[in-house]
């Protein structure tokens, strides 16, 4: 793939299979081909890991934190269920919307919690919304644990960020979507990793094998769930699309 772009001429030239087309450098579509190559690049320069939240380190891309937020605002989940802890920033992140909305919680769930990111965790002001549950995210035991956590009549929303692998996510999806209220979402994130093979720190097994393959193959078992992005409450451009780490991660539940 070769990009030239002439910004006396206002155009993009894109050539991907030796036939070059051209693209107003001013354009949604122009947009959209430099937000996907800008992806790639940042991810290979670990962009998203020069970020904290409140003191914490949160390795997530901004834009996927901004839409998120949307939707925890617009749903108002009662708990939100994320597989995934490290450092806990996203947790700390998710705690803290639902401490400035006055109700919700966050369960973190990780087969690993570091002693370090443990005493952080449970030290920082948002934690008294933090509950913390180690072991492995889709051993029957944890998931019992996790649901055990949860009342029958509670919105719940749940995010997986543990291991990306497809097998791994999909066994996720499979344990944690009974969890998830109607009209709420299971987010497969980091699906990214389909379009980052082919960069010097990625790996070409992940063009087939990331979470967005695991989703996909999700809701052919499961009808009741439909893959889309949730629409953006606020949009006075042209765009549509969100500049993200997270492509086809978020699975909805038929109301």
């Amino acid at each position: 793939m070769k990009f030239t772009i002439d910004t006396d001429a206002q155009v993009i030239t894109h050539d991907a299979n030796g036939s070059p087309t051209e693209i107003p450098l001013y354009s949604p579509k122009a947009f959209e081909a430099l937000s996907d190559l800008w992806v790639k690049v940042g991810w290979n320069q670990k962009y998203p890991y020069t970020f904290s939240w409140m003191g914490r380190p949160l390795i997530q891309l901004p834009e996927d934190l901004i839409r998120i937020q949307e939707v925890i605002y617009d749903l108002r989940p009662d708990v939100i269920v994320e597989t995934g802890v490290a450092h806990g920033g996203s947790l700390v992140f998710y705690a803290g919307l639902c401490t400035a909305m006055g109700s919700g919680r966050v369960i973190g769930v990780d087969v690993e919690i570091r002693k370090h990111n443990r005493e952080a965790i449970e030290a920082h002001e948002m934690f008294p919304r933090i509950t913390l549950v180690e072991g492995d995210s889709v051993s029957p035991e944890i998931v019992d644990q996790v649901r055990s956590l949860i009342a029958p009549e509670e919105k719940v929303l749940v995010i997986l960020d543990s291991c990306h692998t497809k097998d791994h996510v999909a066994k996720e999806l499979e344990a944690y979507h009974s969890l998830v209220s109607a009209g709420s979402y299971i987010v497969a994130t980091d699906g990214v990793m389909k379009d980052v093979y082919d960069v010097p720190r990625g790996t070409p097994e992940w063009k087939d094998d990331h979470p967005a393959a695991a989703a996909m193959e999700f809701t052919e078992r499961h009808a009741e769930f439909v893959l889309e992005q949730p629409k953006w409450p606020f949009n006075e451009s042209e765009l549509s699309k969100n500049v993200t780490h997270w492509p086809n991660a978020w699975l909805r539940k038929a109301a």
